[in-house]
C-alpha cells in the first residue's frame, strides 16, 4: 500500500525498488536454471514476480494520477497533461507520457483500443505483443501484451512520471 504522507517521488523510488527486486529474482531462477526449462515451481515463482512488475507499474501510474488531479479542474487527467505538455513545447515528454498512458490501460484491461493503438505504433519505448505471441515464452512463462521485464520498461515509466510531476508542479 503506498502511504499519502510520501511523495510522488518517493512513491516512484519506491516502485522501482519493487520492480527491480522482482528482476533481480527472475534473472536468479533463471541462472539456477541454466538453459533448462524451468520446473512447474520456478515458473510459477517466473510469473508470480512479472505479475508483481505489473502491479507495481499499475499502481504507481494510478497515484501519479489521483495526486496530480489537482492540477486540473476535471476529466481525463492523461489527455489534459498531454495538451498541457505539447502547449509548454514538451512533444517528447508528452509522447512518452501517452505511450506509457496505453501501455498501463493494456496491463489493466488487455486487448481493446490501447493495445490496439499500441501495436500500431513505431515507438521503440517498450514491447508489445499481440494476443497470441503473449502466451507462453520458450521456458513456459507467459509473457503478457506489454513486456514489462524488457530492461528500460519500467525505469522509462518512473522517468517519465516524475518528469512529467516536475513540469506539473513547477508550471
Amino acid at each position: 500500500m503506498m502511504d499519502t504522507s510520501q511523495s510522488i517521488p518517493e512513491l516512484v523510488s519506491a516502485a522501482r525498488n519493487t520492480a527491480k527486486s522482482s528482476k533481480d529474482r527472475m534473472s536468479e531462477i533463471l541462472d539456477l536454471a541454466e538453459g533448462q526449462h524451468l520446473t512447474d515451481a520456478q515458473t510459477k515463482k517466473m510469473t508470480s514476480e512479472m505479475v508483481a512488475i505489473e502491479l507495481a507499474a499499475v499502481d504507481i501510474f494510478a497515484v501519479f494520477e489521483a495526486r496530480m488531479q489537482r492540477h486540473f479542474k476535471r476529466g481525463p487527467l492523461a489527455r489534459k497533461v498531454k495538451t498541457a505538455l505539447l502547449s509548454a513545447g514538451k512533444p517528447d515528454l508528452a509522447d512518452r507520457l501517452h505511450q506509457h498512458y496505453l501501455a498501463i490501460n493494456v496491463l489493466k484491461h488487455g486487448t481493446g483500443a490501447s493495445h490496439r493503438e499500441l501495436l500500431g505504433n513505431t515507438s521503440t519505448l517498450f514491447v508489445v505483443r499481440n494476443a497470441a505471441d503473449a502466451e507462453a515464452n520458450a521456458q513456459g512463462v507467459s509473457t503478457g501484451l506489454i513486456d514489462v521485464t524488457a530492461p528500460h520498461f519500467f525505469d522509462g515509466l518512473a522517468e517519465t512520471i516524475l518528469e512529467t510531476y516536475q513540469f506539473l508542479e513547477n508550471r
